[in-house]
């Protein structure tokens, strides 16, 4: 699979929240891979520009002001960001602008896979592998953000998992990822939430 054939799958598992006149998108999602690597790609920016709808200018494990770059096609915009929390590798709390993303981490069973086959035994060993219930809690200002957000968080969590499997593809960010999906990921998203479809990824009406 390539950039061109990667589809929106599954729809992650969402809810929603009102505090305070502002609204929280909780998205979850299971990967297949440990928490201490799913951190890496969290915090790492070296691994952030190969997935994320934003650039690091610093690494995010470490707490304090940063910038976080959204990028559209030639297009970039700095916005302040600042790491609130950072316990490695099972939380993970920062702002966006006026925004703020609070990740939650928590290691999965994913059953057993063979083992390559002993000198000793010609039976093949079952090892259990470990993944990761992964959970995002994204509050915006205004509710007609969260469908669009669990759209684009949707198809960047795609790439983010095709670059840990060890099979990367280009990065899912801004009007691109209207070739990707996006525009029935965010009505799909939108029904799953009860609330109304708006727009484009930068239309606020």
């Amino acid at each position: 699979m390539n950039e061109t054939t990667l589809g929106p799958g599954r729809l992650a598992d969402v809810t929603l929240r009102s505090t305070d006149n502002r609204w929280t998108l909780i998205f979850s999602r299971n990967l297949r891979h440990p928490p201490a690597k799913v951190w890496a790609a969290l915090t790492d920016p070296d691994q952030l520009v190969r997935w994320a709808p934003f650039l690091a200018n610093r690494d995010l494990t470490i707490t304090g002001d940063a910038t976080l770059t959204m990028v559209d096609g030639d297009v970039r915009q700095d916005l302040p960001a600042t790491v609130t929390r950072s316990e490695p590798p099972t939380l993970l709390e920062y702002t966006w602008g006026t925004d703020v993303l609070h990740w939650e981490l928590a290691a999965i069973g994913l059953g057993a896979q063979n083992s390559a086959m002993t000198r000793d035994s010609a039976a093949m060993a079952a090892t259990v592998r470990t993944g990761t219930r992964l959970t995002l809690r994204h509050t915006v200002a205004g509710r007609h953000w969260i469908a669009k957000a669990a759209a684009g968080w949707h198809l960047c969590l795609m790439v983010a998992e095709r670059l840990l499997d060890g099979h990367p593809t280009n990065p899912i960010r801004g009007r691109d990822a209207l070739n990707h999906g996006w525009a029935d990921l965010n009505q799909a998203y939108a029904a799953e939430l009860g609330i109304p479809a708006t727009g484009l990824p930068d239309t606020r009406a």
